[in-house]
C-alpha cells in the first residue's frame, strides 16, 4: 500500500506560461535523491482521486522538497498544479521513488546531462545537488527547447553560464535567440557528438524528455561510442 502525506505549497515558480515548480513543505521529512520522483494525489469532494508522477528538481533538504509541473493537453492533475493551486494549499505526496536514473554523488566520473524540453527537471535536482556536494565531478549539460520562451530555470541557467559552472549547450529546435549562433532545428547524431563529453572518458549519461527526443539522443550517444550501460534514459509523453 502507497504511503501518503500531506505537504504544503511553501513557494512556487513560473517558468512558462505552461509549466512552474512548487515548493513543497513536508509533514514528514524525508531525503530524495537527485533524479527522483513523487506522486501527487488529488481528491473531489466526491470521492473520486488520481495521481500523477513528477520529477523532484530540488532535493538538497529533507523538510522542503521541489516538484516540476508542465500542464498536459487532456490532463486530469498537471492543470490543477500549474493553474490553480496557490501557496498555502495542501497536496497529497508519496515518497521519492525510482532508483535507475539517479546521480550517485560518490562517484567521481563525469556526468553528461541531456535535456529535451521539461526533462530538464530532475536533471536540475542533479546540477543543484552537485553545487553542494561534489561540484569538483565534470557535468556537461545539453538542453534541446523548442524557443526561448519555453526555457525552464531560466536563472539558473544563465547563472550557470555566467559563472561557468558547467558546460552548456543549448539548442532551439523552432525559434533561437537574435544573437543565437546555432541554426534553429533538431540536434543531430554528428553535433551530439561534437559538444558532449567524448566516451573515453566514460561518462554517466542521463536523458530525460519525450519519447521520441530520448530515443534520438540515446541512439546517437551510442553511436558516438558510449557504453550501452553508462546511457541512462527517462521518458514521458
Amino acid at each position: 500500500m502507497t504511503d501518503w502525506q500531506i505537504t504544503t505549497v511553501i513557494a512556487q515558480t513560473r517558468h512558462t506560461e505552461s509549466a512552474r515548480s512548487l515548493r513543497l513543505a513536508l509533514s514528514e521529512p524525508f531525503c530524495g535523491l537527485p533524479g527522483q520522483h513523487l506522486d501527487i494525489r488529488l481528491t473531489a469532494e466526491d470521492g473520486y482521486s488520481t495521481a500523477r508522477t513528477y520529477s523532484l528538481s530540488d532535493v538538497r533538504e529533507d523538510r522542503t522538497v521541489e516538484v516540476t509541473v508542465e500542464r498536459a493537453q487532456d490532463g486530469e492533475v498537471s492543470p490543477y498544479l500549474v493553474d490553480v493551486v496557490e501557496i498555502g494549499d495542501p497536496l497529497e505526496v508519496t515518497r521519492p521513488h525510482g532508483g535507475f536514473f539517479t546521480w550517485d554523488e560518490t562517484d567521481p566520473r563525469p556526468v553528461q546531462l541531456i535535456a529535451g524540453g521539461s526533462g530538464l527537471a530532475p536533471l536540475m535536482a542533479m546540477i543543484r545537488t552537485r553545487e553542494v556536494v561534489a561540484p569538483m565531478v565534470p557535468f556537461d549539460l545539453v538542453y534541446s527547447l523548442r524557443s526561448p520562451d519555453r526555457m525552464l530555470f531560466a536563472d539558473d541557467v544563465r547563472q550557470i553560464v555566467e559563472r561557468h559552472r558547467l558546460p552548456v549547450h543549448l539548442a532551439y529546435t523552432r525559434k533561437a535567440p537574435d544573437d543565437d549562433s546555432r541554426p534553429v532545428g533538431r540536434l543531430g547524431p554528428t553535433e551530439f557528438a561534437e559538444i558532449t563529453i567524448d566516451a573515453d572518458r566514460d561518462p554517466t549519461v542521463f536523458i530525460c524528455g519525450p519519447n521520441r527526443f530520448v530515443e534520438h539522443a540515446a541512439a546517437a550517444m551510442i553511436a558516438a561510442g558510449h557504453r550501452p550501460d553508462r546511457v541512462r534514459t527517462e521518458r514521458f509523453g
